[in-house]
């Protein structure tokens, strides 16, 4: 404090100018009207760009927010196109008896926390968990693209073995044929699956989408896996050879859609009472 105090005493004399020469400023702004009016707007300016920069700095830390707010919105929507679509095939078929049709599957929406890509046997991290109703077997989608399904949950995170990983396969079908095959990676190219047991006698094209079949309870059908990019047929194989440019890019992810089955434990239950265990 004393060297604060023996400072200003030292520079008195500059700081009685500085003092005087702020008051004849205010005098020359308080009684000029040109003097005046140039203040107030450059002072305008200055503090409109002071706020527009924090303004700025506001949005860009509320971009999470932002984020898990239009991915609810995103989950919601999907529910409301997947009732849409199954109300217009009942009423096409006269069939209307049932409202729990209409609600077959549920969303909920969830963020990313982790993703690989370059093993054998990728898996996906989300930070949604029991608390939110997921369950091991689940289905999950991102941008309206299959990513893969639930593999183990806890109560706030959970597991998924995405569909770059060996172990997984989806029921798929060529949406222009309506032919049923099967999409599994082979562990290399991770924007590229192979679409299996096609037989011969189908007449497959480049650029044809496959999209999810339906035949389980997990994957509502329709649901896009990619194009095909390449196909062939050898000579004593009684399956193409199939390659299929995935729709998602699996290394840029931020959110994706789990779907719940409202019907899936009926459907189990019936299907292991007529069938018995799969073997």
């Amino acid at each position: 404090m004393e060297r604060l105090l023996n400072f200003v005493y030292a520079y008195r004399a500059f700081f009685t100018f500085l003092l005087l020469e702020i008051f004849c400023a205010w005098l020359v702004i308080q009684n000029n009207q040109y003097q005046s009016t140039k203040y107030f707007n450059s002072s305008n300016r200055l503090v409109a760009r002071m706020n527009q920069t924090s303004q700025n700095i506001r949005e860009y830390f509320s971009l999470v927010e932002i984020n898990n707010t239009l991915a609810q919105e995103n989950a919601l929507l999907h529910k409301k196109l997947e009732q849409r679509e199954l109300a217009l095939q009942f009423l096409q078929l006269n069939r209307v008896t049932d409202s729990a049709m209409f609600y077959h599957f549920d969303y909920v929406s969830a963020k990313v926390v982790n993703n690989t890509t370059k093993y054998y046997k990728n898996f996906i991290t989300i930070n949604r968990g029991a608390d939110a109703g997921l369950e091991p077997g689940m289905a999950v989608i991102s941008s309206g693209c299959v990513v893969g399904k639930v593999k183990s949950v806890s109560n706030h995170f959970a597991v998924l073995i995405s569909l770059l990983n060996l172990d997984e396969q989806v029921s798929c079908m060529i949406k222009r044929t309506g032919h049923f095959g099967t999409a599994q990676w082979e562990g290399t190219d991770p924007s590229i699956v192979s679409l299996k047991y096609i037989p011969r006698h189908v007449q497959p094209s480049v650029g044809d989408s496959i999209v999810t079949s339906g035949y389980n309870a997990v994957f509502p059908s329709g649901i896009f896996i990619g194009k095909i990019k390449t196909f062939k047929l050898n000579a004593e194989s009684p399956f193409y050879e199939i390659k299929v440019e995935l729709g998602l890019d699996f290394s840029n992810m931020a959110f994706v859609d789990v779907i719940k089955s409202r019907l899936k434990n009926e459907r189990d239950s019936i299907e292991h009472v007529t069938i018995g265990e799969p073997k």
